[in-house]
């Protein structure tokens, strides 16, 4: 088996004025990393990152692609060090080595690696995020988690710990799979039907497929940047080496039509609005009694019942108005413990819950310099469980962790 064809896309997105993420296609490897921090420092951090993986393959083999991503993560470090504006960056990172017949994965954050086998979509990388863990931990449903407000918020990154744990997987590979590594820019805008219908659909050209997938996430949004990568496996000896060419892969040679378009001509004839007509059916129609007029209420009738409605519904406005006012009183008192969209951890007014199109009910109050993954699970677990406090005990726990983690 060997790398067919492969291309690759990375876009600032609708909301971000710059692009943080970066990406590596580099065959036999293949890898995203996803930046954050304040000023350049998530582009720096994603670059090292990258960098460190592609002098890797330029190295020659063998490759280990766990010891690659380790690399990148001691120049983040190194780097954080040496330069104040870079203190506190860091990156996710999901790389695949395509070997003869498996495929080795080395993977940090919720940056993710899924694969298409047949019309079968499946993520290879577990998430590791906030809320992954309350799903993992039975917290939160799969339902719920899609729209939690912190759902951002990753809990492993590069540059946030020296001894930074690396997940590792190998997955048998099969000719016609076709695997795509995307930033969560993509995942947190695209369901995963909507990935894989557009990967189905645009299967006989990587290219259309990443652009295809980047502009569904800006139509939904846009809110992060959006890095895709996407390879296929093929058999057989590489085509580059044959013919200098890239084939169409084995599954494009014979297209399954969708089912309506796979039973175009079955039936030619056209369909028609008229009702069938039935033989010996009378050809007159029927007579029919007109229904008496409804008797229309006396205007002093009509006028008198709107009269007696109308304490009715003063009195509703008023509950209405009390409700919403005690609501935003409940909401100015309580607080809660998150993270930012860059993974830092936070203090916020209100309520954790989203309503339609994105309405939150809380705000930031205090943003902390500590990061969430610089917390342990347990920690986290006890610190982001949601409950609502004062903000004078909210502030307490977050700086009870500053007193440890900031130097």
């Amino acid at each position: 088996m060997r790398i067919g064809r492969s291309a690759a896309l990375s876009d600032a997105g609708r909301r971000r004025r710059r692009n943080e993420d970066s990406f590596v296609r580099e065959p036999p490897l293949f890898a995203v990393a996803d930046g954050m921090g304040g000023a350049l420092a998530g582009e720096i951090a994603s670059r090292l990152a990258a960098t460190a993986l592609e002098e890797a393959v330029h190295a020659g083999p063998p490759i280990d692609v766990v010891a690659a991503i380790r690399e990148g993560n001691r120049r983040i470090q190194e780097r954080s060090l040496t330069d104040p504006a870079a203190a506190g960056m860091g990156t996710t990172v999901t790389a695949v080595l395509v070997g003869e017949e498996t495929l080795s994965i080395g993977h940090v954050g919720d940056s993710r690696a899924y694969r298409l086998r047949g019309d079968t979509l499946e993520q290879l990388t577990p998430d590791h995020s906030l809320v992954a863990e309350l799903v993992r931990t039975g917290q939160l449903t799969p339902e719920e988690a899609e729209g939690h407000p912190q759902r951002a918020v990753i809990t492993r990154a590069l540059g946030t710990d020296v001894n930074v744990e690396v997940d590792f997987l190998e997955v048998v590979a099969e000719p016609g799979d076709v695997y795509l590594l995307c930033s969560d820019g993509l995942t947190t805008m695209v369901g995963d039907r909507d990935v894989r219908s557009i990967l189905l659909r645009e299967r006989t050209s990587l290219e259309a497929a990443v652009r295809a997938l980047v502009a569904a996430a800006n139509a939904a949004g846009g809110e992060d940047n959006i890095t895709c990568v996407c390879f296929e496996i093929v058999a057989g000896p590489s085509p580059a080496e044959e013919t200098g060419e890239l084939p169409l892969p084995p599954a494009a040679a014979t297209m399954i039509l969708p089912a309506e378009q796979a039973v175009t001509g079955w039936n030619d004839a056209a369909p028609t609005d008229t009702e069938p007509t039935i033989v010996g059916a009378p050809t007159t129609p029927a007579q029919t009694v007109p229904a008496a007029a409804p008797t229309e209420p006396p205007l002093v009738t009509r006028r008198h019942r709107r009269h007696r409605k109308l304490p009715y519904v003063v009195g509703l406005l008023v509950l209405l108005a009390v409700a919403i006012a005690a609501g935003l009183a409940m909401l100015s008192r309580v607080h809660f413990v998150g993270a930012d969209g860059r993974g830092r951890v936070a203090v916020y007014q209100g309520v954790p819950w989203e309503l339609a199109s994105r309405l939150r009910l809380y705000r930031a109050v205090y943003v902390s310099p500590v990061l969430a993954a610089q917390l342990s699970q347990p920690e986290r677990l006890r610190l982001f469980d949601h409950g609502l406090h004062s903000k004078r005990l909210a502030l307490s726990a977050v700086r009870a962790f500053e007193r440890e983690l900031v130097r």
